[in-house]
C-alpha cells in the first residue's frame, strides 16, 4: 500500500518542479545583480567545459577560449540553474525516502528484539 503512495508522490514532486523550473529559467535574467552573477557562472562553466573537452580529446589547453555572448550566457546559466533546482528536490525526496525506509527497518528490528527478549524470559 505505501509503495504506489510514494511512487505518486514522486510523480507529484517531479510534476510540479518542472513549471518552478522553467519559471526561474524565464526570470533569472530579469534582475541586473543576478543576470550579471549568472552570467558570470555560465561564463565559468562555459571555460570549465570547454578546457575539459579540449583535455579530453588532446588538444593544447592553454589556449585563449572565447566567451559566450550575454544572451547565451544567460540562457545557459538559466538552464544550469533549472536543472541544478530538479536535480536538488529529487536528490531531497530520495534522502527523505532512504531515511524513511531507515527508520522503518530500525522500528523492525527492534519489534524483532522484543519479540526475542519474551522468548528467551519465558
Amino acid at each position: 500500500m505505501i509503495l504506489p503512495v510514494v511512487k505518486l508522490g514522486t510523480l507529484a514532486l517531479k510534476t510540479a518542479c518542472k513549471p518552478i523550473a522553467n519559471r526561474l529559467k524565464k526570470d533569472a535574467g530579469l534582475h541586473p545583480r543576478f543576470r550579471q552573477l549568472i552570467i558570470n557562472i555560465a561564463q565559468a562553466n562555459h571555460r570549465f567545459t570547454t578546457t575539459m573537452q579540449r583535455r579530453i580529446y588532446g588538444h593544447a589547453t592553454d589556449v585563449a577560449i572565447r566567451p559566450l555572448n550575454e544572451e547565451k550566457a544567460v540562457q545557459a546559466a538559466a538552464d544550469l540553474l533549472g536543472e541544478l533546482f530538479v536535480f536538488t528536490v529529487a536528490g531531497a525526496a530520495i534522502i527523505f525516502e532512504v531515511q524513511r525506509s531507515s527508520r522503518s527497518e530500525a522500528r523492525k528490528e527492534e519489534q524483532r528484539k522484543q519479540e526475542l527478549e519474551v522468548f528467551v524470559y519465558l
